[in-house]
């Protein structure tokens, strides 16, 4: 009956889509009739209302219904989602203000002689557009009602003028930023979640362990991670575009003939050229730079775009013949320059304020900030007052954005249906049984969303489709996918079934405003060409997966916020970084651990020069423990040629097994409490054990003996691994000890006159009065490297003073031994900073970026650039699962 209930929940959403049904209603509606009439059917039939739910009952289902509302609305967690309304706001604004219809007349003037150049210069608006707008809808119909009828003028292909408009208007889709995007981001957070639990339990089944690895782990996405990652493959589609317009001008010249610009190339011109793209650039350069540069978040970043909208919406919704014109962006931007020096040359935290600089850095940002307050302000007035635009801006927001979030919550609802009647289980077990491992399932998923996206939009798709496969995919080991990447491929595939005939939505956006010349079949014929250079770009994305993850692991890793190298999840491309660089450097690196060998130690404490004698050794061995990794790596592909073929097979059945060894439990379980017909489902549960065990039998004889085989060559590995990284934690320690106690000399040799101070007073102190004093003195050798033996001393004389039976002397005599051993560490320390230091620096620096790399705070920038090179490529793990 589940499966009964779960389509009539599919045939009741398409019969709502399909009647028109506004979807915001169509999607909880369906669920609440659903859930509703499963409910009632239970209670009448079967007795419970639960009886014909695969997953708890209609009480559950309501309670994931008042979670994801609150998660939707309260938890700070999800605060990504502000962003939409700030991001809507600024695409709907700089269209409103007609700044995008100047920007597109102007680069038609610049790029227009050139042959294709009118159609270059709509493709470039349309990327532009995208970046600061995201709307599809609104930027396909301002780029159709501008652009076309120029093109048809100028003798331009109707098919091909058709074409280039869509195309360019879709780029909103996957150019960031991009509401997409962030709604994609915003799922697939939760995706990973559950991923990241279903990978869990499918190693602890593989491999009986109950912890997994964290270099296993799926790593999380937000939506700056999502602008970064679609970055280069929306400029890669942008670079496609352009190209096929210049061979279409070169080999059929009629169809995009050179435009000649009847005016003159003057001051006027680039006048009026700058003022129509220097703003939107430096728009899209302090939105999207702020993210990249780990500046600002994606919802800073957003209201950074919102209030630059507003201020150039300011000066050009002005009446020309008025004066004035530009004062209010002028004043915004000698207040952002005003703030930017200030925070570069200021500390100007206002809560940690201790100097007259650090008032005079506030003040002036104060200053700063005012200006740009002062800016926005007056920029609103006069787009309040100017053609209505801020109401009518701002009404078109609040619609937007309450479509979106109405779109959001009813979604949720329908994913919890369809999860409550076992639609999730039964798409996984569709997927997980097709043969060909995630590629299969990955292009039946883009075949699927491919398909959808003939008939709803991105969001619909992003919050109904994306939560349930989306799991899935990135669950999967075997191509072990980051989910930026997984869904910037989505966003990709969106943008290819706007264009595709004849249900693509920009299709009907462009004909909605095209003239009547253009026929409806030369915009099909036109988006064809466009369609197949997206699926080019989607397939060249699919297989080269650093174009989508090397910026966000670049950006993670090179931050302020970056983990430190010793982090779980970077040790397999740090010890490939490693092993790269002991082939070419290896010789180097003995060499200065040999010259380190010959440093004159003897002087120093016993403990350190143990530790520094230990560490040589250790360091010694490194480079044996290197090759061992490169050797049982090696062992490692060549012993997975023999294993993977196995693996697959005996997995495949073993997945097989496990669904119906939980059919069989939800069937028993169903019998024994008198849901349905319990002798047919007592029978039906004998016929799928006895598949189990078919299946079982079909294990081959020989794969316990492969398995332990390759397992042992894994553990190898494993443990050469965990060896090396316990051995150069251990060489590098005493570098780090050493220069830390050697360092701190200075801040200890003013420490002697309190020693001494209380060797005088030692005598006639009472209890308060040498508790007091003594804790004050061992307090300043809290911070002191090396210290810590010397305010050993001082607290034992502080003891035996204020002891119940004090004894001056004994307190006197751990006083002249801490008197002695000071004397003692400033010797040493002082002869060390002059004789050992510049052979320990030397040292560390030919060692610090191999041997001593998992100890450094961050990873070096041209180490975090490598890392990210290697995280960027997805690691097949399927063969430890």
């Amino acid at each position: 009956m589940e499966l009964f209930f779960l389509l009539m929940l599919l045939v009741i959403m398409a019969g709502a889509l399909g009647s028109g049904y506004p979807v915001a209603f169509a999607l909880p509606g369906s669920a609440i009739i659903t859930v509703g009439l499963a409910a009632a059917a239970g209670y009448l039939l079967e007795g419970s209302t639960s009886a014909y739910f695969a997953n708890g009952g209609p009480s559950q289902w309501l309670s994931a219904g008042v979670t994801n509302l609150r998660g939707v609305y309260w938890e700070p967690e999800r605060d990504t989602l502000i962003a939409i309304p700030l991001f809507i706001f600024m695409g709907i604004m700089l269209q409103r203000s007609k700044i995008a219809e100047d920007l597109l007349v102007n680069m038609a003037q610049l790029f227009g002689p050139i042959p294709g150049g009118l159609g270059i210069s709509v493709i470039v608006v349309g990327a532009l557009l995208a970046a600061t707008t995201g709307i599809v809808g609104a930027t396909v119909v301002a780029m159709g009602m501008i652009s076309l009828p120029a093109m048809m003028r100028n003798g331009y292909s109707n098919s091909l003028s058709s074409g280039v408009i869509a195309a360019s208007g879709t780029l909103g889709q996957i150019i960031p930023p991009s509401i997409v995007l962030i709604i994609l981001a915003d799922q697939l957070a939760s995706a990973v979640d559950q991923a990241g639990t279903s990978r869990q339990e499918l190693y602890k089944v593989a491999t009986g362990e109950i912890s997994m690895p964290s270099e296993f782990a799926i790593v999380s996405t937000s939506a700056g991670d999502m602008f970064l990652g679609a970055l280069v493959p929306g400029l890669l589609l942008v670079g496609i575009y352009i190209l096929y317009v210049l061979a279409i001008a070169i080999f059929r010249p009629k169809m995009a003939p050179a435009v000649p610009y009847e005016g003159k190339y003057d001051a006027a011109f680039l006048g009026n050229v700058l003022l129509a793209m220097v703003p939107p650039l430096a728009l899209i350069l302090l939105v999207l730079g702020s993210i990249i540069a780990g500046i600002a978040t994606v919802n800073q970043a957003g209201a950074i775009g919102a209030a630059g909208a507003l201020i150039m919406a300011g000066y050009r919704l002005h009446p020309e013949g008025r004066g004035g014109r530009f004062i209010p962006a002028i004043i915004g931007a000698v207040g952002l320059v005003v703030v930017a020096w200030t925070v570069s040359n200021y500390n100007t935290n206002v809560l940690n304020i201790q100097t007259a600089s650090d008032k005079v850095g506030v003040t002036i940002a104060a200053i700063g900030v005012g200006l740009i307050m002062l800016s926005i302000i007056w920029s609103g007035v006069r787009a309040f007052y100017n053609e209505d635009a801020l109401t009518g801006v701002m009404v078109e927001t609040a619609k937007t954005t309450s479509l979106v979030f109405i779109i959001l919550l009813g979604a949720a609802m329908l994913t919890a249906a369809f999860r409550a009647f076992g639609g999730e289980e039964l798409v996984k077990h569709f997927l997980e049984g097709l043969p060909g491992g995630f590629w299969t399932k990955f292009m039946i998923v883009m075949a699927v969303i491919f398909v959808l996206g003939f008939f709803l939009d991105f969001i619909e798709i992003a919050v109904v489709v994306v939560p349930i496969v989306a799991p899935i995919l990135l669950a999967d080991p075997e191509a072990n996918v980051s989910a930026v990447w997984l869904g910037v491929m989505i966003g990709l595939n969106l943008q290819t079934s706007f264009l595709t005939p004849p249900f693509g939505f920009a299709l009907f956006y462009l004909r909605g405003v095209a003239p009547a010349a253009v026929k409806t079949i030369q915009i099909y014929k036109g988006v064809i060409a466009f369609i197949g250079l997206q699926i080019a770009a989607l397939v060249i994305v699919a297989f080269n997966p650093p174009l989508v993850n090397y910026l966000p692991a670049r950006t993670s890793l090179t931050a302020d916020t970056a983990p430190p190298p010793v982090n779980p999840a970077l040790q397999y491309c740090i010890e490939e970084y490693v092993t790269e660089t002991f082939d070419t450097r290896g010789d180097q690196i003995a060499a200065a651990i040999t010259a380190a060998g010959g440093l004159d130690v003897s002087y120093l404490p016993e403990d350190l020069q143990d530790d520094w004698v230990e560490g040589l050794e250790k360091a010694q061995t490194v480079p044996g423990l290197v090759l061992e990794i490169e050797t049982t790596r090696d062992l490692q592909i060549a012993g997975a040629v023999d294993y993977r073929p196995e693996h697959k097979i005996v997995r495949a059945l073993q997945r097989d097994m496990l669904i119906r060894t939980k059919e069989i439990d939800d069937l028993r379980l169903r019998a024994s409490r008198g849901f349905g017909d319990s002798e047919g489902q007592t029978a039906r549960a004998d016929e799928l054990q006895a598949e189990v065990d078919a299946l079982q039998a079909q294990i081959p004889a020989t794969w316990e003996e492969t398995q332990a085989t390759y397992n042992a060559i894994n553990k190898q590995n494993e443990t050469a691994r965990n060896i090396y990284r316990r051995t150069v934690d251990q060489a590098y320690a005493p570098v780090l000890e050493l220069k830390a106690v050697i360092a701190s000399t200075e801040a200890l040799a003013p420490l002697g006159a309190p020693i001494d101070a209380l060797a005088a007073d030692a005598a006639t102190m009472d209890r308060d009065t040498a508790d007091a004093r003594f804790k004050e003195v061992e307090s300043m050798f809290g911070g002191i490297d090396g210290g810590r033996e010397i305010r050993g001393l001082l607290a034992d004389a502080r003891k035996e003073i204020d002891d119940r039976s004090p004894d001056p002397e004994r307190a006197m005599e751990y006083i002249v031994e801490a008197q002695e051993l000071f004397a003692s560490e400033m010797e040493w320390r002082t002869r060390a900073a002059t004789e050992l230091l510049p052979g320990i620096e030397a040292y560390d620096a030919a060692i610090s970026d191999t041997i001593g790399l998992r100890q450094q705070p961050r990873l070096p920038r041209a180490q975090a650039l490598r890392v990210a090179e290697c995280s960027a490529h997805h690691r097949d793990i399927s063969l430890n699962f």
